[in-house]
């Protein structure tokens, strides 16, 4: 299902599946970052499902993401403050990141990378070369390293596209290690809102039910 207008990267709050078929596959760049073949068999049968809720408090934007599968169920909470944070993941480990947004035009990558992986994360081409777009103008930006052992990092640029003719989320991502890269555009199908919460606060950004 094709994103809503008025859903954006200061507007996420929303459910989102994994579109597999639209997706890049995963499978070099999760062994890059380390996982056991039986654990990327289980992520490449798995449904991915995004529960987003994103809200300012405090003059900050924060995005708080729980992704659920068959697999496991994680909690990821960033601050768009570009400032380093420490999360233990179920699957990857210890990590060490940050998120911000940034207008278009204002891009600057982070991790060890080219120009042609500047390129990529800003969505101007796919993986094969074809020409593609983010089609909105505010985008969210995320670093992380492994700080557990595997020593990776993974840089993402969130935003939206327009696929078959369908407004869709996705991520850029690209991740280094040890001199190697792999990059995948990850497509999400968008499912609807979420319900609020008795605590959730006023300002919190919600998509259409």
């Amino acid at each position: 299902m094709a994103a809503p207008p008025e859903i954006n990267c200061t507007n996420l709050t929303g459910t989102f599946v994994m579109n597999k078929s639209l997706s890049d596959d995963l499978d070099a760049l999760l062994t890059l970052q380390g996982l056991s073949w039986f654990t990327r068999k289980a992520i490449s049968l798995a449904t991915i499902t995004l529960t987003i809720r994103e809200y300012s408090k405090d003059s900050l934007w924060h995005i708080d993401i729980t992704q659920s599968s068959s697999l496991s169920t994680t909690q990821e909470n960033r601050t768009l403050d570009w400032q380093d944070r420490d999360h233990n993941d179920k699957i990857f480990g210890q990590c060490r990141g940050k998120s911000r947004l940034f207008n278009k035009g204002e891009y600057q990558m982070e991790g060890p990378g080219s120009a042609e992986d500047a390129v990529f994360l800003q969505a101007e081409k796919l993986k094969d070369g074809t020409d593609s777009r983010f089609v909105d103008d505010e985008h969210v930006q995320s670093i992380v390293q492994q700080v557990g052992g595997l020593d990776w990092t993974a840089e993402q640029v969130w935003g939206f596209e327009e696929i078959n003719g369908e407004r869709r989320y996705t991520r850029r991502v690209i991740v280094w290690k040890e001199g190697k890269e792999e990059r995948c555009r990850l497509v999400y199908d968008y499912k609807g809102g979420v319900e609020k919460k008795d605590d959730d606060d006023e300002d919190l950004a919600y998509g259409e039910e």
